[in-house]
């Protein structure tokens, strides 16, 4: 049994302004048959993300999740300088000792984005 790649379907109370920082912040495209439904399928490369109005039937106050998505990209620094003034930094880039490059962002509506590199190959 082969596990795929996850999914994350994040909600949001401010559909359009998030989807607007994916594209234009973050660089996703979506398919635009899928624009006016309640969800939006949003992809980048191998990324993918969903948006999401919260359903009906299910209380829904702040986004909330307590964790970090977590992205490896293969150039880190070219995405800081293009992010890094667009965003609410959590964390800097830095290069960690066991030889991962990362910075942290938070999205519009809170939910934080760790962006990495395997920079072993550099050093």
């Amino acid at each position: 049994m082969k596990f795929q790649p996850i999914l994350p379907i994040i909600w949001t109370n401010e559909f359009d302004k998030t989807v607007e920082f994916y594209c234009n912040i973050l660089g996703f495209s979506f398919d635009e048959t899928n624009k006016n439904n309640p969800w939006i399928h949003l992809f980048r490369d191998e990324c993918e993300i969903v948006v999401a109005s919260p359903e009906g039937n299910e209380p829904f106050g702040q986004p909330g999740f307590s964790g970090t998505f977590y992205i490896l990209v293969d150039n880190i620094d070219e995405l800081w300088y293009s992010i890094k003034d667009k965003a609410e930094v959590c964390s800097e880039i830095e290069t960690f000792e066991w030889g991962m490059r990362e910075f942290s962002i938070f999205d519009n509506n809170g939910y934080s984005f760790q962006f990495a590199q395997d920079m072993t190959q550099f050093l």
